[in-house]
């Protein structure tokens, strides 16, 4: 009598995760068009092509934070419903309203619900900064972007002026146009600083939630992205303006939409640089010298022991 044979089955190490891989595989089949329509417009609009390197960093984000979880506390959790919820709420007011931001800002909490679904508190604990950065690669809706931009260009304008006049050339701010002496300098609303606004702030997240910092230092680089966005851009307008007036009309032209918008995050990471080192100077408590720590373990120990015999 021959024995039945047994019927395939996964391998234990593989059990686990059939679950995980299902639900996302049901979150990319759900969210296709959206993610289709996000890539397209990261390939398309120049101020959010940076939403590329967003998942990527959020995944790399989660590898980071591996020390920080135990698969063995994953348990999934009614906790999920209503991250789920909120995100079918979202997709729908953006389907009734044609508006699409809505339908986008649905994949966060989508995601959210999927992550407290398979593994409830610890996996929400593990994965909440990694699936928050994911808000960086959804675009602004189009009547915010344009509410921003303006008064940026405006603000751009009106500095450049007046640091190019305390220098002393000739810059006079006409709207969002710098008229120096032999040409006029046009602050357009690709030159607004929005673009490198979006990109620093979400690179400022990215170093606040890798640093090993406290949460004040963290919240002080977040915070700082945004001024120090505004002086790179003020740096490239006003030494478009200089060489205007002082090398050539060409040079300027190069300089303004190639070298100088190439340079411009390395010269914004620099500055992040140096509020990092600032940072750690000024707000991380000194160590004190190992002769004083023994010097005090030693009274300890006197004191503890004359306390001893006086038992």
């Amino acid at each position: 009598m021959t024995s039945p044979t047994p019927s395939p089955s996964l391998p234990l190490s593989w059990r686990p995760l059939v679950v995980p891989a299902a639900l996302g595989v049901a979150l990319l089949w759900a969210f296709w068009p959206t993610l289709a329509e996000l890539a397209h417009r990261w390939s398309h609009d120049a101020q959010y092509s940076h939403g590329y390197l967003v998942p990527v960093f959020a995944v790399a984000l989660l590898w980071l934070r591996r020390g920080s979880i135990d698969v063995a506390t994953f348990k999934p959790s009614w906790g999920a419903i209503p991250f789920l919820l909120a995100a079918a709420a979202l997709r729908l007011v953006g389907a009734y309203f044609y508006f699409a931001w809505f339908d986008q800002l649905s994949l966060i909490p989508a995601v959210a619900g999927v992550a407290v679904a398979v593994g409830g508190r610890s996996a929400w604990r593990w994965s909440w900064p990694a699936i928050a950065f994911l808000l960086f690669m959804i675009p602004l809706p189009g009547r915010l972007s344009d509410a921003l931009a303006s008064p940026l260009q405006r603000f751009a304008t009106e500095v450049c002026a007046n640091i190019l006049q305390t220098m002393g050339f000739s810059a006079q701010p006409e709207g969002n146009v710098i008229v120096l002496s032999e040409v006029d300098l046009g602050v357009v609303e690709a030159c607004s600083g929005l673009r490198m606004l979006m990109v620093f702030i979400a690179v400022s997240a990215a170093v606040a939630a890798v640093a090993e910092r406290s949460t004040l230092q963290r919240l002080l680089i977040l915070a700082s992205s945004i001024p120090i966005a505004l002086l790179c851009n003020v740096i490239r307008i006003t030494a478009t303006g200089i060489l205007h007036e002082t090398v050539s009309h060409e040079v300027a032209d190069f300089a303004y939409h190639d070298l100088l918008g190439w340079f411009m995050i390395p010269m914004a990471l620099g500055f992040l640089w140096i509020e990092l080192w600032l940072l750690g100077r000024l707000l991380t408590a000194p160590k004190e010298p190992s002769a004083a720590n023994e010097a005090r373990q030693l009274l300890r120990r006197s004191l503890a022991g004359a306390n001893a015999q006086g038992r």
